[in-house]
């Protein structure tokens, strides 16, 4: 697999996609961020595109904010486990909500940096590991040096050589440990580890997502 070339055949499409995800997280309302929040609860074993446009839908009906448990479970058709997340989306949002109002941009920007900024929400928010806190905090523009280790990206390391094998499972110590090695794989081949996944998500479906 010629990386490289790939790379630079959509690297425009990916540092405009990298430019929008900073932007967020300077210019967005604490609403639309709290929206990628819950999107990345919803990714886990389910199609991206199936799980954000629930999330624009109830961003646009505001059920998203003000919506109860049998609200928001409406509009997750199409998710897998979507019980669950439609839960995991009620607590994050209490927990994140002071004197009636979100103040999720609030509270992270008092953590000092992003890799403790990613311990906090694995602590705190349920249905959030280190993937989908990963995930999360590259969306606005906060994790470029963090890997989002899904079974996608799993996989193409160890087609490409990187890991000798696909893990079934990832503890905090394997996780760090297979973002490290791909940090340095990354490197090594001078593709933003940000970008990386991106990279092979476009191969994989034929366009940049998020």
């Amino acid at each position: 697999m010629d990386l490289r070339s790939k790379y630079e055949e959509i690297r425009e499409a990916i540092e405009k996609r990298i430019r929008e995800f900073r932007t967020l997280w300077e210019n967005a309302s604490e609403r639309r961020i709290f929206g990628e929040l819950a999107f990345c609860l919803l990714t886990p074993q389910s199609k991206a595109r199936v799980c954000w446009s629930a999330i624009e839908e109830m961003m646009e009906s505001k059920v998203l904010y003000e919506g109860d448990y049998n609200d928001i479970l409406r509009y997750l058709n199409g998710v897998r486990f979507k019980y669950t997340k439609a839960k995991n989306i009620i607590l994050a949002r209490d927990f994140f909500t002071r004197e009636g109002k979100l103040r999720l941009r609030e509270k992270l920007n008092s953590i000092s940096n992003p890799f403790e900024i990613r311990e906090y929400l694995v602590k705190h928010i349920r249905g959030m590991g280190y993937k989908e806190a990963s995930h999360f905090l590259r969306n606005i523009g906060l994790g470029e040096n963090m890997a989002i280790l899904d079974r996608h990206i799993l996989r193409n390391l160890h087609v490409l050589g990187v890991i000798d094998s696909i893990p079934t499972s990832l503890s905090r110590k394997r996780y760090l440990e297979i973002e490290g090695i791909m940090r340095n794989y990354c490197r090594g081949i001078g593709i933003p580890i940000s970008h990386m996944d991106l990279l092979l998500w476009y191969l994989a479906t034929g366009y940049v997502f998020k």
